[in-house]
């Protein structure tokens, strides 16, 4: 049986992740088996993901994976480079993946390898701080340090930081790309059916669900029900954002604390009376609005650099089918991490792993406040995985 990875946040499942699965299975054979490493309940981004990570992970399930992990939070909220290194570190201490699969908006592996041998060749670095020093945002240096135009577009570019995680990891998982379909990456509107993820989480937020439905698998709106959104727990994130000091933002993973970013996030948040305003109050030219995004989130949430060790300590399954069982089954073998299959067995870890996972409870709780009615804490104690018997 050949074994798929996919790395996803499917915020939410759309139709467009379908076809990236049909088309990684088609590859694969009649006997190839899916395993997604899926974002939990925060996202890259810098927001709370519009449902929960298990009602995601049934959604997947449903939609052609046989088994999904989660991403802890730490990476799953990262730049792409530290999002990329977890998640395929993840797939790779699996034990059981052969193929790495990901959407690009190329459909060829060739430029965005070419791509990542520039971003790991030795003269990167120093034309990358020239290019800063111009004054150029950090993807406009990027692009212009490495020489290749596919590091424009977002799909592409996380492709890219792939194939160095598995290069870094010298892993013998064979990547492979599906082009893109439909709307791109964060546009408006849909394109042949096929609409970004960012433009259906609008529908859903704005109560425009007969304009969603068409662009979701069937029974997805009944299953994502209420639609999460930080809005509800913006007063939490800007009291939080006012007490937090310098040395608090120097603590965070990404701070820019080398640049002097820590001061004008403390200056922008004594100001701002939203969050938008404080990130219109903290935008530079090198700070992209996601990386702000993730770093006012991340103080809310308590995150800090040592939270993110160098490599995920465990394995967490979020769903599973009968084959994901199968599979599971193999990686009592091959998996070179614990693998938590219910909530209890987090007990038995230690040193980082442990404080990971009561670092992961403590997120899901304020996660809980990014709901008209809040949800009660603890759920991440009581939760046990997705099982798909059908």
């Amino acid at each position: 049986m050949t074994v798929a990875g996919i790395v996803a946040e499917y915020n939410p499942f759309h139709l467009g992740h379908a076809w990236h699965l049909a088309q990684t299975r088609k590859a694969l054979g009649p006997h190839g088996a899916v395993v997604c490493a899926m974002s939990g309940h925060w996202v890259q981004r810098g927001d709370c993901a519009v449902a929960d990570k298990w009602t995601r992970a049934a959604l997947a399930l449903a939609g052609g994976a046989d088994l999904v992990l989660e991403l802890p939070t730490p990476w799953a909220m990262a730049s792409a480079e530290a999002f990329a290194r977890g998640a395929v570190g993840l797939l790779a201490a699996a034990g059981v993946v052969d193929v790495l699969s990901f959407g690009s908006e190329d459909g060829d592996l060739s430029p965005l390898r070419s791509a990542a041998a520039a971003l790991d060749g030795p003269g990167y670095p120093q034309k990358l701080k020239a290019a800063l020093d111009r004054g150029l945002s950090f993807p406009a240096a990027r692009q212009e340090a490495a020489g290749c135009d596919c590091l424009s577009t977002p799909n592409n570019n996380l492709g890219v930081e792939y194939l160095r995680a598995l290069h870094a990891l010298n892993s013998a998982i064979t990547p492979m790309t599906v082009a893109r379909r439909g709307a791109g990456h964060d546009s408006a509107g849909h394109l042949d059916g096929f609409a970004s993820a960012s433009h259906i989480r609008s529908l859903l937020r704005e109560g425009r669900t007969d304009e969603a439905a068409p662009l979701l698998p069937g029974g997805s709106l009944e299953a994502l029900g209420q639609p999460a959104a930080l809005t509800w727990a913006e007063r939490a994130v800007l009291a939080r954002l006012r007490t937090t000091g310098e040395a608090d933002w120097a603590a965070l993973p990404d701070s820019g604390a080398a640049e002097g970013l820590p001061a004008r996030l403390v200056r922008a948040a004594r100001e701002a009376r939203s969050l938008e305003e404080f990130y219109t109050l903290a935008k530079t030219k090198r700070y992209t609005h996601a990386r702000l995004r993730r770093l006012a989130v991340g103080a809310f949430l308590g995150l800090k650099q040592e939270d993110r060790p160098s490599v995920v300590p465990y394995v967490r399954v979020l769903g599973l089918n009968e084959r994901g069982q199968a599979l599971l089954k193999r990686m009592k073998g091959s998996c070179s991490l614990p693998v938590l299959t219910k909530p209890a067995q987090a007990k038995a870890l230690d040193g980082p792993a442990r404080r990971l996972f009561e670092a992961e409870a403590r997120y899901t709780d304020l996660y809980g406040l990014c709901f008209p009615t809040p949800k009660p804490c603890g759920l991440e104690y009581t939760t046990s995985p997705v099982v798909r018997t059908q």
